[in-house]
């Protein structure tokens, strides 16, 4: 069976990327921690394609491509994501992927230096007889989300950045009687205190 991985990320731009670490590590340092954590994370994706019939795919916004190919390469794929709010560009996102054949998708942000490649063959894994795969955050969200077929459901009403985000997700899910398989809860770097917990080898 196909299986994509959506990599859902933006350009390091001091001044723009991870704005609420800026006090604590200034423009040109919370914008490096986003430039290493996604690196950390992608490659870790794409490890994955060693053992398993999986495309990756680089959903960036706020950027160029030229800028996203700089950095990361040439060799990724890479799309724009659309305008909207967070749940209307993943919802976007599913579906084009289903639209295209694909038989298993799955979404992950680059905050969550903790996520392993085993953990995102586990989603995949648990996909071949679950409707849905969460990956429950500390802070209240989710580091990932798949599913075998489109589901915009999941993505209405949401308020998105609160600690309410994969509860709410989840209600939408139990209601819709979905068959839903959950991953390790992990720790997403978004806020000071988030940096407490962070393993010092992600800067190396």
């Amino acid at each position: 069976m196909s299986e994509k991985l959506i990599v859902f990320t933006r350009y390091p731009e001091p001044g723009i990327t991870k704005t609420r670490l800026i006090p604590v590590l200034g423009k040109a340092g919370a914008a490096n921690l986003h430039r290493l954590m996604a690196q950390r994370t992608i490659a870790r994706a794409l490890s994955l394609q060693n053992s398993r019939q999986l495309s990756v795919e680089i959903h960036h916004t706020g950027d160029s491509q030229q800028q996203m190919q700089d950095w990361l390469g040439t060799d990724l794929i890479y799309q724009n994501q659309i305008d909207g709010d967070l749940g209307a560009r993943m919802a976007a996102a599913f579906q084009n992927s289903f639209d295209s054949g694909v038989d298993k998708v799955a979404i992950i942000g680059t905050d969550c230096p903790d996520l392993k490649a085993e953990i995102l063959a586990q989603a995949f894994d648990e996909l071949s007889d679950r409707d849905l795969v969460l990956g429950p955050a500390k802070d209240g969200g989710y580091y990932l989300i798949g599913m075998r077929r489109a589901i915009p459901e999941l993505f209405e009403g949401i308020k998105w950045g609160t600690s309410e985000v994969f509860a709410s997700t989840r209600a939408i899910a139990q209601n819709l009687d979905l068959n839903i398989a959950y991953l390790p809860t992990l720790a997403d770097i978004d806020l000071p205190e988030d940096l407490l917990g962070l393993n010092t080898n992600i800067l190396q």
